[in-house]
């Protein structure tokens, strides 16, 4: 897999942070982070993204829900405890009936993981356009 384009690793042009202490836990035999522990920071600091803009599943009105409908995930350096790590956020596409979350894990201030996740609206089971608000509330938080 292609090394991710220079910008998407420019910390500077993400709008959102999330620390993120590690675990011994999530240490491999190789005394690195393993990626199922890296892929769980990914998930945590998505929802924490999520609640932090505003959409929580317990204060949106309809019964709208966001479904992961897609996770690609890129491991760029090792990853090691006891240090933390510091995700960044920011949507980098908004659809009709979704939007796209890229995510930069930093340790040290060096890149070791991004994350591109594409999340669905649904209500009732089905997918749902996106209303203005939501799509309101995504632009701050854009890539810049």
């Amino acid at each position: 897999m292609p090394k991710p384009e220079p910008h998407l690793l420019d910390p500077a042009r993400y709008r959102h942070r999330t620390q993120i202490t590690t675990r011994f836990a999530d240490l491999d035999p190789n005394d690195h982070l393993n990626n199922v522990a890296m892929a769980a920071m990914f998930e945590d600091a998505r929802v924490r993204f999520s609640f932090a803009i505003g959409f929580r599943a317990d204060r949106r009105p309809g019964g709208r829900r966001f479904m992961v409908a897609a996770v690609a995930i890129n491991y760029l350096a090792q990853a090691h405890f006891p240090d933390p790590i510091e995700c960044l956020a920011a949507p980098v596409a908004v659809g009709r009936t979704s939007w796209t979350l890229h995510q930069l894990l930093l340790q040290h201030d060096v890149p070791v993981a991004t994350a591109r996740s594409v999340l669905v609206s649904i209500i009732d089971d089905r997918p749902a356009p996106l209303d203005d608000a939501m799509v309101a509330t995504l632009e701050p938080w854009m890539l810049t």
